[in-house]
């Protein structure tokens, strides 16, 4: 009797194990001991939640004007890519991309993004929009650059070194910086001496120091605009086409680093690119400034 009770108990407890087992391991046929999958759900936090995320190096200038605020989020909501905003110099934003560290740039030294394209960092170069530099001081305008050079930079330059006035550089390889090295040397000028301050800072901070300094500064318009009822500067110098400023797109070649999100960077790229966008980038200021702080001239 004993012995069919201890039969029927082990035949209970195979049973019961069996039953366990068949629930253990997932319905899809994984085995037991394989190690489990990860799926995309998992990786929602790195990747967002639909497109992605992309890592876009830019200038100080599109974030310092307000302009990325202004646009990002409409991009976000359309795609569902989630964009990393790394602002700095275009000169770093450049070897940035060199490095596989971004996977598209947006900045504005042409010249230098076309060399960048050449050398095969970059698969293509698109014109997005532009604005224009100026030279931005002191309301009294103690040199009277206003008065007397008011759309020529060159002049404006000169007077400024040989009146030893001080003058606030980026001096961070920005995009800003190397338009302002360029005219320096378009007007044959080494500019170095105590009034020659170089910052190595953002736009932003660099219209503070000015502003401190109540000295000179080469500067972008939509900087200015959007800091300027903080800034006790005025716009000094302003038409002149050596004042020109170009912006680009550009995405990294993703052979740069196989973390490079290639497909989210083309989709931002057509979409900056985009007819939609290029209005909205065209409206950008026109309410608060009565005029928009960047032109669209995607082609």
């Amino acid at each position: 009797m004993k012995m069919k009770r201890f039969a029927v108990l082990a035949l209970s407890v195979i049973l019961i194990l069996t039953l366990l087992a068949g629930c253990g391991p997932k319905e899809s046929g994984q085995e037991v001991g394989e190690p489990e999958v990860e799926g995309p759900e998992e990786d929602a936090d790195v990747q967002g939640e639909s497109g992605g995320r992309i890592i876009l190096s830019t200038t100080t200038s599109t974030q310092d004007s307000g302009l990325l605020d202004y646009i990002l989020p409409v991009f976000e909501e359309e795609t569902g890519i989630e964009v990393d905003v790394i602002a700095v110099g275009t000169g770093k934003a450049l070897q940035m991309g060199k490095d596989g560290e971004a996977d598209i740039l947006l900045v504005h030294a042409k010249a230098s993004e076309e060399e960048f394209v050449a050398e095969g960092h970059g698969l293509e170069r698109h014109d997005v929009m532009y604005n224009d530099f100026i030279l931005v001081g002191p309301e009294e305008d103690p040199l009277k650059l206003k008065e007397n050079f008011p759309n020529d930079i060159l002049e404006g330059l000169k007077t400024i070194s040989e009146k030893e006035a001080i003058f606030v550089s980026r001096g961070d390889d920005s995009g800003t910086h190397k338009k302002e090295l360029s005219i320096w040397k378009e007007a044959e000028i080494e500019p170095e001496g105590e009034w020659y301050l170089s910052a190595g800072s953002g736009m932003g901070d660099v219209l503070k120091i000015t502003d401190e300094k109540q000295g000179y500064t080469i500067t972008d318009r939509a900087t200015y605009l959007n800091m300027k009822d903080t800034l006790d500067l005025e716009v000094i110098i302003e038409g002149d086409e050596n004042l020109f400023n170009q912006y680009g797109i550009i995405p990294v070649n993703p052979d740069k680093s196989d973390k490079i999100n290639a497909e989210g960077a083309k989709t931002f790229m057509d979409w900056l690119l985009s007819e939609d966008t290029q209005k909205l980038i065209g409206e950008y200021g026109v309410e608060e400034f009565g005029m928009p702080l960047f032109v669209p001239n995607a082609k």
